[in-house]
């Protein structure tokens, strides 16, 4: 008697983008960058422990990436995430905004759960948090 044999999918599985820029953002940061001289410059975005929501987005400008970084590049930007950040900031957007009540990027987080009222900080559905003052 012949068993039948499980059928193995051939395709691998879709990892979802770790992040994504829209147009906006990509476009502030090549003016951000354009008089670097260094080919390596990109935008290190990370997450952190912190705020009233339990985690903290932080973004700067990086020379380098570091060796446990996932290196990405979106519309034409290199993007450096470490990887304790990767899974926090899987399928995230970066924006950037400029309003009559300010100006910067803003992350789109599908993660994020909770946020505190002035959206310096969130919650993922894996970490239940606890109430904390709001320092940003």
């Amino acid at each position: 008697m012949i068993e039948p044999q499980p059928t193995v999918d051939s395709q691998p599985a879709v990892q979802p983008l770790v992040v994504s820029l829209t147009d906006a953002a990509a476009v502030k940061l090549r003016e951000l960058t354009k008089e670097e001289a260094n080919p390596d410059i990109g935008l290190r975005v990370y997450v952190y422990s912190g705020g009233r929501s339990g985690y903290r987005y932080g973004m700067m400008l990086e020379d380098a990436p570091t060796a446990e970084d996932k290196v990405l590049e979106a519309n034409g930007v290199k993007v450096y995430v470490d990887g304790n950040s990767v899974s926090l900031l899987s399928g995230s957007q970066i924006d950037y905004v400029d309003t009559l009540m300010g100006a910067g990027f803003t992350v789109n987080n599908p993660n994020a759960v909770a946020a505190c009222g002035c959206g310096s900080s969130f919650r993922t559905a894996d970490d239940a948090g606890t109430a904390r003052a709001c320092a940003h």
